[in-house]
This record gives structure tokens, C-alpha cells and sequence, in this order.
């Protein structure tokens, strides 16, 4: 895995404009309000739990930083390299396989579905096991997606709330001056905190996710078609035509041509 610098950059970069226009105008520490950071940030993290478990919270938190990171593989990379491994099988035997999954250990789902056909699986049996674990993968991925929607929804109506609790504290104390400017510094950091959080870090990590998982899925089930077609030892060339389906037109593999 490496570094995703477009998520590194884009996370970094914006929150560094807003400090940037927060010092060109005034102090920092004016933006800082501790009531309005408990309410925003504590209140977001527990209505969010409400609607999911703690495991699924606990769970979600590596595929979140996940989306730090991004995959070497890219699907017609693996479509040629499967092409590749599916013309070596022809014409040398299936378990020459055993010699590619020791020098690629560390691709789980990859080394699963080879191992499978190594094993002598039946090719339907390897596809149902296959799609079943990548069924499985992508409704945590889903449910991980669904987590940061959630909370760039619950940041900024607990901003509203916080506002309106700041705008009753003023209201309640006008007999006193002193009251009235930390009040109304919840009341607008509050909001200011939820808008920043929902569209600068909740809503773009999920929608990141949820590109890195669409494209984790198609590899995979290039890896899926190709092991099927590796175990019913059908002609490469099918192949070819099979993971084109399964390409976008403009990556589509010309292997044999």
C-alpha cells in the first residue's frame, strides 16, 4: 500500500486555507470555545453510535484510515498480470500456480482464489466461495461508508444545537454584558465547527472510501473471473473477453493482440 497524497493533500491543504484566512483576520485562539467542542464533536461521535453498534465503530475505524493509503494494483495491471498466469497454466499445468503464490503473499484475497483452484476445487465452488467473501467485504466497507455519512449528517445539526444553546444563554443572562459574548461564541462556533467537520473531513473520507472500495471489487473480481477460468482450464482468450466485460472501455485489455 501506499500513500494516498491526493487524500493527504486535500485533508491537509484545506484545513491549512481555513487556519491561513482564521490568522490573516485575527487571533486562533478566538475560534477556540471548549463548550462548543463537546457538544460538536462528543455529541457527533454519540448520536452516530446510536445508529450503529460499538463493534461496527471499533471495526470501522482501520477502514477509515484506509482511505490514507491506495493500492499499487490498478484493475488492468491485474488483468494483464492474470492473462499472463492464465497462458502460463495452459500450457505448463495448474500447479504451476504454487510457485506464483509464494512470491505474492501478501495478497490475501489473490493468493485465497488461486489457492482454491490449487487445491483442486470444483471452478463453481471456487466462484461461490469467492463471491461470498467479497459480498462479505463489501458490506463492511459499506457499513464503514455509512458511518462517516451518518456523521457529516449529525456535525452540523449538532452545530444547530449548540447554537441554540448559546443563543439561550445569552437570551438569559442580557442583564449581564459579561455573559453575552462567551453565549454567543458557542452559539456561532458551534455551527462553525459542524460545517467544517461535515463537508471538510466526514463527507470526502466517505465518498474516498467508497471510490477505493468500487475499485478494491473490481480487482477482485478479476481475480475471481480468472481463477474460475484457470480451474475449468478453459482458453485464455476467453478470458480476455470476459475480464473486458468487467473493465471500463477506455482500460479494456488486448493481451492476444
Amino acid at each position: 500500500m501506499n500513500l494516498d497524497f491526493a487524500t493527504i493533500f486535500g485533508l491537509f491543504g484545506s484545513f491549512a486555507v481555513i487556519t491561513a484566512a482564521v490568522l490573516l483576520g485575527g487571533s486562533v485562539t478566538a475560534f477556540y470555545n471548549l463548550p462548543s467542542v463537546l457538544i460538536v464533536l462528543g455529541g457527533t461521535f454519540l448520536v452516530t453510535t446510536m445508529s450503529y453498534s460499538i463493534f461496527e465503530m471499533l471495526r470501522s475505524q482501520k477502514l477509515i484510515l484506509r482511505t490514507l493509503f491506495v493500492s499499487p494494483d490498478k484493475p488492468v495491471d491485474v488483468a494483464y498480470n492474470m492473462l499472463a498466469l492464465a497462458e502460463k497454466c495452459r500450457g505448463k499445468g495448474i500447479l504451476k500456480l504454487q510457485d506464483h503464490l509464494r512470491n505474492s503473499e501478501n495478497e490475501t484475497f489473490h493468493n485465497k482464489a488461486l489457492q482454491l483452484v490449487v487445491d483442486g476445487l470444483p471452478a463453481d465452488e471456487v466462484n461461490r466461495i469467492l463471491n461470498n467473501e467479497l459480498r462479505s467485504m463489501t458490506a463492511r466497507h459499506s457499513s464503514s461508508a455509512g458511518i462517516l455519512h451518518r456523521a457529516a449528517e449529525v456535525a452540523p445539526a449538532m452545530g444547530l444545537i449548540g447554537t441554540l444553546v448559546g443563543l439561550v444563554q445569552m437570551l438569559s443572562n442580557l442583564n449581564d454584558p459579561s455573559t453575552i459574548g462567551p453565549a454567543m461564541a458557542v452559539a456561532l462556533l458551534t455551527t462553525f465547527y459542524g460545517a467544517v467537520l461535515a463537508n471538510m473531513f466526514f463527507s470526502p473520507l466517505a465518498s474516498k472510501l467508497e471510490r477505493n472500495s468500487a475499485e478494491e471489487v473490481l480487482i477482485n473480481r478479476i481475480y475471481i473471473a480468472s481463477a474460475t477460468s484457470i480451474g475449468r482450464q478453459e482458453n485464455p482468450r476467453r478470458l480476455e473477453m470476459v475480464l473486458n466485460t468487467l473493465l471500463p472501455p477506455t482500460e479494456r485489455v488486448q493481451f492476444y493482440n
